[in-house]
């Protein structure tokens, strides 16, 4: 059941802006979600730190690589630490055209409540490699999240 309380309201809705602002390709917007210091990697694994990173690598991205793409977003989770700290579990992908059926990456966001408003402290994107999870919780069936080997 989705929680319906004011915070995770809020955090949903900022993880909404992201997207939007992904589809606008609009990297002041979308820097502007997250904390001057923070923390953003990469399912490559590279590491940007800070605001301004943030924002520049991702108009770079919008004008290059990442053109014309959308962002999918699915919330698995969202963990309140207190008033002004919240985990989010997410899948997400970016794709042209329709929106995939799967999402590819798996994705988690630490966000902090500042000044009034929820912003993203850090963000670590992972891809995901569904054969090497199967053949991994085949061969160690302990491996499978909630013991379901």
């Amino acid at each position: 059941m989705q929680s319906t309380s004011e915070p995770t309201i809020a955090v949903r809705a900022l993880l909404t802006r992201l997207v939007d602002a992904w589809a606008r390709h609009d990297a002041d917007a979308y820097g502007a979600l997250f904390t001057e210091d923070a923390t953003y990697t990469t399912y490559v694994g590279t590491s940007y730190r800070g605001r301004r990173d943030i924002t520049e690598s991702h108009r770079t991205l919008f004008a290059g690589f990442l053109k014309g793409t959308r962002l999918a977003d699915e919330i698995l989770d969202v963990r309140f630490y207190g008033p002004d700290a919240a985990v989010v579990n997410s899948r997400g992908d970016t794709y042209k055209g329709g929106r995939p059926t799967k999402l590819g990456k798996v994705q988690t966001y630490t966000l902090v409540h500042e000044g009034g408003e929820w912003l993203i402290a850090a963000f670590q994107n992972t891809k995901r490699r569904p054969l090497m999870e199967r053949i991994s919780f085949t061969v160690a069936p302990g491996l499978a999240p909630g013991g379901k080997g």
